[in-house]
């Protein structure tokens, strides 16, 4: 093995990529027992759409206040600390999943599962930037969001079992990872700036300051088209297609999984554009312009074939793979005093809006229809994403040894 190939297969690599791939596991995994889980507590068939976006929603805000929470414990106590109650809270949550008996039982425990996936995505970016040389860790966030994207892949196989199974499953994996995780040691960034009398985590500090709120709200709008595609688009797959009368049946799980699996390759293709380009904007922008054409295609599908639309799903998930990109771009646009509490409080606040596209977009879709509130939804939020990339910094190749 080279050195250079070593240096990116460093163990804060592999031990942050299967963080996320768990993190993926479980989202996806919710989406596709979500109707046989809620069928089998005794929710009615005419109630499973609104009970089932009340959970997402749940899951979600869940992630928003984890997001905040293990940011600032990365900052303030190590990013291991964090990285080891992540993981141990999920754990535990997901186990008691597989119990529940009735919706409220359920969205609780979607609530503290969501608590505590929240830091995995965040604090694993954060400790591979501060510990890879700045040439090659968009090689290594690269792997981190493509490995993680598998987690899909399992889930998708996995969910045939049995759901309450599936979940205690994604429990002892997280368990596993836990044990693994005894092996990483601390960033040397974060060891330096604890030595330093400088203010750490501090998330309310962030809003009193004009320039790091700007690039706060920034990099949240650049993600946001990816929880518009997946929350929406993807989640209410086989709705659309009936909307637009598919020939052919459209299976959610299957809509999933096709989609990780271009989210995947995606991952890949858009890390290695930015490290050939030597510009993560640019290799943002082409994503964001190739996600604006293939979710035109997707409007486009009336009475097309179920292979046509399940290539826009496809394609649409190769052009969102930014996600890895996008995380990477949040975490280096701060200081190591405050990194942790934004590379994991920016994915997450993304996400938290995806509880708020979905309700608009349920709330929009009764006085119009699924079709045109989606649209209008997804052209707000693509164009906010394109202004972002355009006025956020770039960070390629940037030292991140200094404090805010």
């Amino acid at each position: 093995m080279s050195n250079t190939t070593h240096k990116i297969f460093n163990i804060a690599v592999i031990v942050a990529a299967l963080g996320y791939f768990v993190d993926i596991y479980d989202l996806i995994l919710y989406i596709l027992v979500r109707n046989p889980s809620l069928k089998d507590i005794g929710v009615p068939a005419e109630q499973m759409k609104q009970i089932g976006i009340h959970l997402f929603n749940y899951q979600m805000v869940g992630m928003l206040c984890g997001g905040i929470v293990w940011g600032i414990l990365g900052d303030k106590k190590g990013r291991m600390t964090a990285l080891f109650l992540t993981i141990l809270i999920y754990s535990l949550a997901n186990i008691a999943n597989g119990f529940v008996q009735t919706v409220e039982q359920y969205q609780w425990l979607r609530f503290i599962a969501g608590f505590g996936l929240a830091g995995e995505l965040g604090l694993g970016i954060t400790l591979v930037t501060e510990t890879m040389s700045k040439e090659t860790r968009g090689y290594g966030t690269m792997i981190v969001a493509g490995v993680g994207l598998c987690g899909t892949v399992l889930a998708y196989l996995i969910s045939e079992w049995g759901w309450r199974e599936t979940y205690w499953l994604g429990g002892i994996l997280g368990l596993m990872l836990l044990v693994l995780r005894i092996y990483i040691h601390e960033s040397g960034m974060y060891h330096s700036v604890k030595e330093q009398n400088v203010s750490r985590g501090n998330f309310l500090g962030v809003f009193t300051k004009g320039k790091q709120a700007y690039k706060f709200f920034l990099c949240i709008l650049v993600g946001l088209p990816v929880w518009f595609v997946i929350g929406i688009l993807i989640s209410y797959a086989s709705e659309f297609a009936t909307y637009m009368n598919v020939q052919g049946t459209i299976a959610p799980s299957k809509a999933v999984l096709i989609h990780y699996v271009g989210a995947a390759i995606g991952s890949i293709v858009t890390g290695m554009l930015g490290q050939i380009l030597h510009s993560r904007k640019k290799s943002l922008n082409i994503s964001l312009i190739t996600l604006l054409l293939f979710t035109v295609g997707y409007f486009y599908c009336f009475n097309a074939s179920a292979s046509v639309f399940y290539l826009f799903i496809f394609l649409m998930g190769i052009s969102q793979g930014y996600w890895g990109v996008f995380v990477t771009v949040a975490s280096e646009q701060f200081g190591t005093n405050i990194r942790s509490t934004i590379t994991t409080t920016v994915p997450n606040f993304v996400r938290g809006a995806a509880a708020i596209m979905t309700t608009m977009w349920q709330s929009m879709s009764a006085s119009s229809n699924i079709m045109q509130s989606a649209i209008i939804i997804g052209g707000v939020v693509i164009l906010l994403s394109f202004l972002a990339t355009y006025l956020i910094e770039e960070t390629f190749g940037k030292e991140l040894n200094y404090v805010e």
